[in-house]
């Protein structure tokens, strides 16, 4: 694929801002019922104005920017970190590029810079991945 050199942007994808129903909708979907995602009562004991998504709910939008950009079989490698708490409301744009063309074994693959950044510009996940071309 000649098309894909260093520099080349992913076709970023932008997400409905976060609601409540987001989060249920996840909880229920993973399994992870931890209730400082889901009651705000016990958010606000924890001292956080209210619920937020969970972390790994940006990083499957991460995952299906990768996966809109390239079938899921070609991601080799796919990690990311958690920089800021998405809170409700928040619009999630996730975004990336190549940095880097490297041969391994008899695979050209792309090293790519990700990550997912809300309306002001915050970044809430920043990784990369490494995707066969």
């Amino acid at each position: 694929m000649a098309d894909i050199r260093v520099g080349t942007e992913i076709p970023p994808l932008q997400l409905p801002p976060i609601t409540r129903s987001t989060l249920a909708l996840y909880a229920g979907a993973s399994g992870d019922h931890n209730p400082i995602h889901i009651d705000s009562d016990f958010a606000k004991g924890a001292g956080m104005p209210d619920v937020f998504a969970h972390g790994m709910l940006s990083m499957g939008y991460l995952g299906r920017l990768l996966t809109q950009w390239k079938p899921q079989a070609r991601i080799r490698k796919f990690s990311a970190r958690f920089t800021a708490i998405t809170h409700l409301q928040d619009v999630v744009t996730c975004m990336g590029s190549v940095v880097e063309l490297i041969q391994i074994n008899d695979e050209r693959c792309a090293r790519v810079e990700i990550r997912a950044v809300k309306a002001d510009g915050t970044a809430t996940l920043v990784g990369e991945a490494l995707v066969a071309i």
